[in-house]
């Protein structure tokens, strides 16, 4: 038996003797790899970027859409940077000398006449302001997106219910930075959605008069409110809002990434590819496309025209004043309220045509924030999920997401009733008790509608499962009898209809006094209420018995 004695490489990394004149020769790579290895030395970095690159994530479109609100931030960031070293955030009052004909001569904000000088003078300002302006609009419309897959999939439970917050609070930020930017130029279609903001936060008792005072500087229009909003928009929500998009890639990167259920897929087994160098890869080549699209959009479609709407200005105001969409619920829920609710009381005006709105809105956000919890608590389960479900097989659930994205519509659409009654020709009025019918009946309508096609594909996928589906293929048999063929499903499609976990009511029993509590009642109410209408899935037997069963087959 003979053995091999390994000797150190002339090229190694041991270190010398002490007090040996001989020092080891550098790492190869050049100055950026000494670089690199003086980084690591210090930090450890490879570590984390070892680890980070050999996360697994699987391969699915609707994952993209978190990715698209990623990238167009980025877009919002590049494009905003360009923007702030020619936007003047004032309002001191000159007059516009600038190549706009209609507007020569005109007195306005210094805020409006820098972004008139963007969009005319400034070599690409006035792509690099509509690029800002769609990014924006995509980077919320992404998000809300993103959210709805996560709600209607059950990506929020345990252990994502914080990351479920961090997003609700990402959409919330990204809808406060638009809504500041909207409003910084200072024209006429900006000046009147500040001053809906304005009568808003009056028409709260006590306090309201104080926070308009504060916020604009004194009486609206005030002096100081562009500065403010402006140091907003560029400060202090986008520093929030990069720490929770740090924190929530944070916890994606932390937690399991959620996956479709499939063979070989398990609540401890994610199937996909590493993050380096498949991932990253396609992530570059997404981002660009990204780009592209908002830029593509940008040159082709018009948005935001100040210099139509001309400086603001409280007589003009007329039909078509509305904000950008994503606040467009907002202004909805103020226009649905019916007129007429206001009384003093304590020498104050209590006007509840805007009271009510508001709570009502903020009770609606606080629930969309706490649900995971409340579906936690409902369920009684408190195991870890890692496996998506399919909105059909949580039908519950998917009926009170399609009833809060109907009553959502419905405040969306009562934000557009002046231009549907004159693009129409229906009276306002019209418009607006339909509207009002749509936010209270449209929400009960769609619940019970959404719940009753989710349990009704779900007996058809048991079918399916056990008996196959219809292949349009008529065979005779033997004794005369006509029979259609039916193909049976392949192992993925099988796993599909049937990898899914039906939940029970939870049993009403007495604590440990020998008392049952009112919160348990409540509890078993609920519960009832969400697992009550279940379909069980196939189990083992009952396919081996289907398959027995079925005619045909093969």
């Amino acid at each position: 038996m003979t053995s091999t004695i390994e000797r150190p490489s002339s090229t190694g990394d041991a270190p010398a003797a002490p007090g040996s004149s001989i020092r080891p020769p550098a790492k190869p790579g050049g100055f950026v790899g000494a670089a690199a290895n003086y980084l690591d030395e210090r930090t450890t970095i490879s570590a984390v970027v070892k680890e980070f690159g050999r996360k697994i994530f699987p391969d699915h479109w609707s994952f993209m859409l978190g990715e698209v609100a990623l990238y167009s931030f980025v877009v919002i960031v590049l494009s905003g940077t360009f923007l702030t070293f020619f936007f003047q955030a004032s309002m001191a009052e000159v007059v516009y000398n600038g190549p706009f004909v209609p507007l020569k001569g005109m007195e306005m904000s210094s805020a409006m006449d820098s972004a008139l000088h963007i969009s005319f003078e400034v070599r690409g300002g006035l792509l690099v302001r509509q690029i800002h302006h769609w990014a924006a609009l995509l980077f919320i419309a992404a998000i809300g997106l993103h959210m709805l897959r996560v709600f209607f999939t059950g990506a929020f439970r345990k252990p994502r219910e914080l990351n479920w917050m961090i997003g609700f609070v990402l959409f919330v930020l990204a809808m406060a930075e638009g809504f500041t930017g909207y409003s910084l130029p200072d024209d006429l279609l900006s000046g009147n959605g500040l001053r809906i903001i304005d009568g808003l936060i009056k028409g709260l008792p006590f306090v309201g008069t104080w926070i308009s005072f504060l916020l604009f500087g004194g009486e609206f229009p005030g002096t100081a409110i562009v500065g403010r909003l402006y140091t907003l928009h560029i400060l202090l929500l986008p520093a929030i809002l990069v720490a929770m998009l740090a924190l929530h890639l944070v916890f994606v990167v932390v937690h399991k990434h959620t996956q479709y259920a499939g063979p070989g897929k398990t609540e401890k087994n994610v199937v996909g590819y590493p993050i380096l160098p498949v991932y990253a890869a396609k992530a570059g080549g997404f981002f660009f496309l990204v780009f592209g699209v908002i830029v593509l959009i940008a040159s082709l479609f018009t948005i935001n025209p100040i210099w139509n709407y001309g400086p603001y200005d409280p007589s003009p105001v007329s039909a078509g004043t509305q904000p950008d969409w994503y606040i467009g619920f907002a202004d909805g829920a103020l226009r649905l309220i019916p007129p007429g609710l206001e009384f003093v009381w304590l020498d104050h005006t209590w006007s509840f045509n805007i009271i009510i709105p508001v709570i009502a809105l903020v009770l609606l956000l606080a629930l969309v924030a706490i649900y995971p919890f409340v579906e936690g608590w409902v369920a009684g389960d408190k195991r870890e999920h890692h496996i998506l479900d399919r909105p059909r097989n949580a039908p519950t659930r998917t009926a009170i997401g399609a009833a809060g994205v109907t009553f959502y519509a419905a405040l969306w659409g009562a934000a557009s009733s002046d231009l549907i009654a004159t693009h129409f020709q229906l009276s306002i009025e019209g418009v607006i008790h339909v509207c009002q019918a749509w936010a209270v009946l449209g929400p009960f309508v769609a619940y019970f509608i959404t719940k009753r096609v989710c349990l009704a594909l779900q007996k058809k996928d048991r079918e399916i499962v056990l008996h196959g589906f219809e292949s349009g293929r008529i065979v005779r048999l033997p004794g005369g009898e006509y029979i259609e063929v039916h193909e049976q499903l392949d192992e993925y499609e099988r796993w599909r209809l049937t990898d899914y976990e039906v939940y029970q009511p939870l049993m009403l029993r007495p604590n440990a006094q020998g008392k049952i509590t009112g919160a348990q009642r409540f509890r078993a109410g609920m519960s009832r209420w969400f697992f009550e209408d279940r379909i069980a899935p196939v189990t083992s037997k009952e396919l081996e018995s289907g398959h027995g069963d079925s005619h045909g087959t093969h």
